[in-house]
């Protein structure tokens, strides 16, 4: 008799593991073990069982010689399957449990696992295992061998392909044997079984999930939110997901691979990308309610910092925002978030303000109670990100002018900075589908207002024009760049401007702190002067350019290499 070549599953009590092994106890090449190491735990422990002394006095309690002649000891099967539970796992026991054979976990969400749990005992932190089942796959990760992980919830929803993907991952040929087994025990199970697999010996396969979930005791609440983070950390790395509600998209790809790993600040913490998050009833989710400002970082410095932050305090007044974070404590969240990043250059940052949590359906009551009690940086999902200006302004931009037309001051006064930008979405969905860089947008009279992302000028006969800001964002940049123009001794007129004027103009760039001065050289379909970036547009580009180098708010800490 030969050693077996050992599968170890790892899991959490109440997470189908039971059925699981059943499953592959129906393979024509697997013998299973039903948690060999369980007197070993008991006897270590202490921990009171109903079924403690049966355990002690009919398996072996020493976790060495377990390891040694059950775990791994000779079999007749080409595999051996062994069910853990994961805070079996003790200190001391022999290396090789870890380092030899080939391991996976099954996880299992908690909101599904308490309601049933205190059946035969009462639920704690300490008896779900999931702090334990964490540690092992972090152990296993540190060896160079992460093992897969699956989902109790994917398994019942799609047996086969769950068991399908398992099986690759394993290396092992899957066996259609192992999505069907006999109602009743099988000689393998625990002497524990009459307290726990009752469900698993009505079965004869994995039966689906339950169309709605069972009332949740609120009483174990508590102990919910305190095992839930681990088991979404753990539902991250799953390999293989069959789920109803997932999407068919493939995961877009960041035109910024670094960002793919982020620092962001979310009210008083600084998190990693993926739990930086905003809870469902913040009122940024609920109505949009949120204002924000985005900054970008030449050099160590933060361009206009002082100018965004009295917009973003205004708007916050403008929306009848309490309890607002002091200036310097937003000036501290943002250096701190920059510094953790190691962030100093080609950087863009979103800065968001919101109201707080609602409370109550009414907006005047949520202001009362909770006012505005969390700021953060993010850049659509809380980030702030390595960014070069996101429009080519070398060889210049195409627009399309959009049918939606831009809020009325009588609706929605542009002079807020507000995250409500529904308005904005529909023109670049109409860029969008006409392959252009952005939209126009004009007012309510037909006259140019702006951009769905930007402040637009046009050159005519060496005058720039710009519309009046009635409409549109008064924009940092495009406050800066009209300075500018005086500065370089162009005149400068802010009026109304038909599109036509757009057609026909010389020279046409928008403005932004994300893409700065892009020339645009056709509009619907209309090249723009002869088709190229014009001479005011390339003076005032490098304008802007000394400008940022010569300006800002240093970050501390900076060092120019």
């Amino acid at each position: 008799m030969a050693e077996p070549e050992v599968i170890h599953s790892w899991s959490a009590p109440r997470s189908l593991s039971t059925s699981l092994m059943y499953s592959f106890a129906q393979r024509d090449d697997i013998e299973v073990v039903d948690e060999p190491l369980y007197a070993a735990f008991l006897k270590a422990t202490g921990v009171d069982r109903p079924y403690r002394d049966e355990v002690l006095s009919k398996m072996a309690n020493n976790g060495d010689k377990v390891v040694k002649d059950i775990i791994y000891g000779s079999g007749s099967k080409k595999y051996r399957y062994c069910k853990h539970i994961s805070k079996q796992r003790l200190l001391g026991l022999p290396s090789e449990l870890m380092s030899k054979g080939k391991h996976f976990i099954l996880i299992r969400n908690p909101l599904n696992i308490l309601p049933s749990f205190e059946k035969v005992l009462p639920p704690s932190f300490y008896e779900l295992g999931l702090g334990e089942l964490l540690s092992i796959y972090s152990d296993l990760c540190q060896m160079g061998t992460p093992p897969a992980v699956i989902d109790a919830d994917e398994l019942q929803r799609d047996p086969e392909t769950t068991l399908r993907g398992l099986c690759d991952d394993l290396e092992i040929p899957f066996q259609a044997s192992m999505l069907k087994w006999e109602a009743g025990p099988i000689p393998e199970d625990g002497v524990w079984a009459p307290w726990w697999y009752k469900s698993v010996h009505e079965s004869t396969g994995f039966s689906s999930p339950k169309k709605y979930p069972r009332t949740f005791p609120l009483s174990h609440y508590d102990l919910l939110e305190q095992s839930l983070p681990l088991y979404n950390i753990l539902r991250s790395h799953l390999k293989h997901n069959s789920s109803l509600l997932s999407s068919t998209l493939p995961t877009p790809s960041l035109p910024v691979p670094e960002n793919a790993k982020l620092l962001a600040w979310v009210g008083d913490d600084i998190l990693p990308r993926e739990m930086a998050k905003v809870s469902v009833f913040d009122s940024v989710v609920q109505g949009g309610d949120s204002v924000w400002e985005g900054l970008r970082i030449y050099k160590g410095k933060i361009f206009k910092l002082e100018e965004h932050l009295d917009r973003l305090f205004d708007s916050a007044k403008a929306l009848a925002f309490d309890n607002v974070p002091s200036r310097e404590e937003i000036k501290e969240a943002i250096f701190g978030t920059l510094i953790a990043n190691g962030m100093f250059d080609n950087t863009h940052i979103r800065l968001s303000l919101t109201r707080g949590k609602k409370i109550y359906p009414n907006n005047q009551d949520c202001n009362k109670i909770m006012a505005c009690n969390g700021f953060f940086l993010m850049n659509n999902k809380m980030l702030a990100e390595w960014k070069p200006p996101v429009y080519d302004n070398d060889g210049g931009i195409v627009l399309v002018t959009a049918t939606t037309r831009r809020n009325s001051p009588n609706n929605l006064d542009s002079k807020i900075h507000h995250n409500n930008l529904l308005n904005n979405i529909l023109a670049k969905i109409e860029s969008n589908n006409a392959n252009a860089a952005d939209a126009i947008m004009l007012d309510k009279d037909g006259y140019v207002s702006e951009t769905n992302a930007t402040n637009i000028f046009m050159v005519k006969k060496g005058c720039v024009l710009t519309p009046h800001a009635d409409y549109c964002l008064p924009g940092i940049t495009r406050a800066t760049v009209m300075e500018l123009v005086v500065r370089e001794n162009f005149s400068l007129e802010e009026r109304r401007i038909s599109l036509s004027e757009f057609h026909t103009a010389d020279e046409v760039w928008t403005t932004g702190t994300m893409g700065e001065l892009s020339p645009v050289v056709k509009i619907d379909g209309r090249v723009i002067g002869d088709g190229k970036v014009g001479p005011v547009t390339r003076t005032l580009q490098n304008a802007y350019k000394k400008l940022t180098e010569d300006s800002g708010v240093p970050i501390p800490t900076y060092q120019e290499p």
